[in-house]
């Protein structure tokens, strides 16, 4: 699929104002959609966030979340990583969700850094990283090149496989035999395929609310190229060794990065509990737990959706609330 050149912007989710698109070409050959925003107050920027999507989504997705961070005085700067969002597609069939390694994704890091971060946005930079967006920046800053980031915010980190119909040795043996015979590009079969991708309201895993469901869903009919569906057994694969690497005894003397998980209390796409045992592993970590929230909780209802963003106020300095930011805007319904 060729790389998007836009920013799809509908009525119901409006481009923050000042959005710049970028066009990456990783060291691998594979072309990235990356976006930033300068700070409202240039003179009075507290930084940049970094913001890092999980699995399957998009920039546009976002677009809250990034007003969010504006009205707190910061500059934004966010990508599509490979495969998904309006970057290049590594399989034919562009609805696959494909990687050969999660360490790939640090190619993507990399290059939005040299081209985005660095020329573009003033520092200090922070970053905030949701679901598979926290696993690969976890396993990045622990390999050495978290040298740049000041502090990182962890929402739902993909540490371990939520609630699954098998355990995880037989889900690491299934995907092994599978790709041994040449199946890594197929898409993972029947029953967990299903659970991958969801289409209904009604006992999603996702949000408690229904209008922000209904925008992400209106705008993933509305843009289908932006969009993929359940991830391959190859990404899987790949998953699976990330985890792995998380479970080395030496891991937390490699990460300093400063870092806050925030744990959701409904989560069924990641396990909670995972996320609780890093953040104790940590000499440098703080754990959030939001009782009742779903898996997305930037995207939540306002009740779950306010704790995260007083834990991100906390934790990240300079931050200030919007209310604060911006005098006489009333808080969230």
């Amino acid at each position: 699929m060729t790389p998007s050149a836009r920013l799809a912007e509908y009525a119901f989710n409006p481009t923050p104002s000042g959005a710049r698109l970028h066009r990456l070409e990783t060291a691998d050959g594979i072309v990235l959609r990356a976006a930033s925003w300068p700070a409202r107050d240039p003179d009075a920027c507290r930084g940049t966030i970094c913001l890092f999507q999980g699995r399957a989504e998009q920039i546009e997705k976002y677009f809250e979340v990034i007003d969010d961070l504006l009205a707190r005085g910061f500059a934004v700067a966010t990508l599509d990583w490979r495969g998904q969002g309006g970057s290049a597609r590594l399989l034919a069939d562009p609805r696959k969700g494909h990687v050969r390694r999660f360490t790939d994704y640090e190619r993507d890091l990399a290059v939005f850094r040299e081209g985005v971060v660095e020329p573009l946005c003033p520092r200090p930079w922070f970053v905030l990283a949701h679901s598979m967006g926290g696993n690969v920046l976890l396993g990045h800053a622990a390999r050495g090149g978290g040298d740049w980031i000041t502090r990182m915010v962890l929402t739902a980190p993909f540490l371990e496989f939520g609630r699954t119909p098998m355990s995880r040795a037989n889900v690491a043996r299934l995907a092994a035999t599978l790709t041994m015979l040449g199946m890594a590009g197929r898409y993972i079969p029947g029953p967990a395929r299903d659970l991958a991708v969801v289409r209904a309201f009604e006992g999603n895993p996702l949000t408690h609310d229904p209008v922000r469901f209904a925008r992400m869903t209106t705008f993933c009919e509305a843009e289908p190229d932006l969009t993929i569906d359940a991830p391959t057994i190859g990404w899987i694969q790949a998953a699976l060794g990330a985890i792995t690497a998380f479970e080395d005894r030496r891991f937390a003397e490699k990460l300093t990065v400063p870092t806050l998980f925030i744990g959701s209390g409904a989560d069924t796409l990641v396990s909670t509990a995972a996320i609780e045992r890093m953040a104790s592993r940590l000499k440098n970590a703080g754990y959030v737990f939001v009782p009742g929230a779903r898996h997305e909780i930037m995207m939540e209802s306002d009740r779950y959706r306010r704790q995260f963003l007083a834990a991100f106020d906390a934790f990240v300095p300079g931050s200030q609330s919007a209310s604060e930011a911006e005098p006489g805007t009333p808080p969230d319904a």
